[in-house]
């Protein structure tokens, strides 16, 4: 039964998005060789702690003043920062990962308006039984920095704030890395929702009583594409799934690929293309795009400690 005066739940929708799945594949371009399959162990001078921390600053300003062809004044600004801490020993490996978002836009009289707003924590440690197959446990939390608003016409409704929504997800399964390139992780989870006010993303449409937070169990999938082309252009891509068992149009996807080429010591180019869907929140999938230049500097350089 539906509650009443809930909104009817539409069948929802995945369509093809071919620049996603491009950009997925590409560690099938990159296949592991047997030679890579039978690479010796780490080197003794890669144990330890790797630290990497990059940001990001991207502006963007255009002022127009009696201009008879029209358009309006903006202001652009995003700040993304990233960072790495890994450490590798002969029989396992404990990777962590950071990667943060947040920017605002101001068009014309109207007020500031956030663009980008991410946080993104990611703690993984993988078993060193064989080169290519290893159990693995990780955890995986998402959430904002400040309130997100939907706008119509004059007027602007609050859907989210920070831990407000947040997710947790924890797995424990088995890796596949048959390169540097590209790793597939698959196994079994539990993802947590938390919610405080937007009550949503955890709230079941078809009960009474409105829940806050939401467990649910399930099988997850993740799969990582990093390939350096040259020395100055990086393709990033990942692909998350989670599926509570309760049928293919209920698995929850996250997929985010950035392509990065390195202009200067100082400046970046980025293209990031991020493809979400929820039949809890849209029966409909979401998209977003950026594409930003901007000036960057690294805090933390990769050498083992």
């Amino acid at each position: 039964m539906r509650r009443p005066g809930a909104p009817a739940r539409h069948r929802p929708r995945l369509p093809f998005v071919p620049l996603l799945a491009l950009t997925s594949l590409a560690g099938l371009v990159f296949p592991a060789s047997p030679l890579a399959a039978q690479s010796p162990p780490v080197p003794a001078d890669s144990l330890g702690w790797h630290r990497q921390a990059v940001g990001q600053l991207n502006l963007t300003q255009v002022t127009l003043d009696n201009w008879s062809q029209g358009g309006e004044s903006s202001v652009a600004w995003q700040l993304t920062g990233a960072a790495e801490f890994d450490y590798l020993q002969p029989k396992y490996a404990w990777t962590n990962s950071m990667k943060l978002g947040y920017g605002r836009t101001k068009l014309g009289d109207s007020d500031f308006r956030k663009s980008i707003d991410e946080i993104r924590l990611e703690s993984v440690v993988t078993g060193g039984a064989t080169r290519l197959v290893n159990p693995f446990v990780s955890l995986i939390a998402l959430t904002q920095f400040s309130t997100g608003y939907k706008y119509q016409d004059s007027t602007r409704t609050a859907t989210s704030a920070f831990f407000d929504p947040a997710y947790f997800t924890e797995s424990l399964g088995l890796a596949y890395q048959p390169s540097k390139v590209f790793v597939e992780r698959v196994g079994a989870a539990v993802k947590e929702t938390f919610t405080n006010r937007y009550n949503m993303y955890a709230d079941n449409p078809a009960t009474p009583k409105v829940e806050k937070n939401k467990v649910e169990g399930g099988i997850t999938s993740e799969s990582d594409v990093n390939a350096k082309f040259q020395n100055n252009v990086l393709l990033t891509s990942k692909l998350e799934l989670f599926s509570n068992l309760k049928g293919w149009r209920r698995t929850d996807v996250n997929w985010q690929s950035t392509l990065t080429v390195q202009l200067s010591k100082y400046v970046n180019f980025n293209l990031d293309v991020r493809l979400l869907y929820d039949s809890t929140v849209s029966p409909r999938r979401q998209l977003k795009q950026s594409l930003a230049l901007g000036l960057t500097y690294a805090f933390l350089t990769d050498t083992p400690h």
